[in-house]
């Protein structure tokens, strides 16, 4: 096999990745055969990826494609009699049944699902079903899934929520660690911020904006925690000014 590209190389599609055999076709990827040699081209606009056996590519933009397990900040957009569909910011209407909420018989004659969820209520809730042939099946019923009732809303392209995470969550604790915030991530791109007060909301929701416009770049870690070692002894020494 031989690799044609560099990670994190923007590609376009058609572009030649690598030839030969002994790698894995990741996503955002084709394969072809030319003169009997196999070659593995990009099917998208992205980023080259190569990781052990595995080559793909990682788009710059796009909408939301649920995975079951994901966890997805979504919106109440429709209160039915025993079930609720969420706004998931993607193609699909998510699905949520009373059964996945309280643990308890549910009596739709004498009940009312609004008095549990209303429109417009946001929630943290996890995808438990979905195989592209009926809309995500989702659920409540699970650690920190529940109704959100304050809180900054935050919306970003989804494709960069890895790295808003950043490998093994360090990204994101990195932000709560450097600010004392507590910090909500969907799947979907919709993050929740929670902070002591107004000033380190609009810190954390900057650098969000930084790591999201400069998600393809290296270094991008380190540049973080300088940006927000500036911005916080910037906003200290206005906080001594007003005193």
């Amino acid at each position: 096999m031989t690799i044609l590209v560099t990670r994190n190389q923007l590609v376009i599609p058609g572009d030649i990745l690598a030839r030969g055999s002994g790698f894995k076709a990741g996503g955002g990827v084709y394969r072809k055969t030319v003169n009997h040699e196999t070659e593995i081209c990009a099917s998208m606009i992205g980023l080259a990826q190569v990781r052990k056996d595995r080559i793909g590519v990682v788009p710059l933009e796009g909408c939301y494609i649920p995975l079951e397990g994901d966890i997805v900040i979504g919106k109440i957009v429709r209160v039915g009699v025993t079930s609720w569909n969420v706004d998931i910011r993607g193609p699909y209407v998510g699905t949520l049944r009373v059964g996945n909420v309280i643990d308890r018989d549910f009596d739709s004659l004498r009940e009312s699902l609004d008095r549990i969820l209303q429109m417009g209520d946001i929630i943290k809730a996890q995808i438990t079903y979905f195989d592209r042939t009926r809309d995500p099946v989702l659920t409540l019923q699970g650690r920190g899934l529940r109704k959100i009732n304050n809180g900054r809303l935050v919306v970003v392209d989804p494709v960069k929520i890895p790295r808003i995470i950043g490998k093994k969550g360090s990204m994101i604790q990195l932000l709560k660690n450097m600010t004392n915030a507590q910090i909500v991530v969907g799947q979907n791109g919709r993050i929740i911020i929670n902070a002591y007060n107004l000033e380190t909301e609009n810190l954390v929701e900057r650098a969000i904006r930084k790591i999201e416009s400069e998600a393809h770049t290296s270094g991008l870690t380190d540049r973080i925690r300088e940006f927000l070692e500036k911005e916080k002894k910037g906003l200290s020494k206005r906080s001594e000014e007003d005193e």
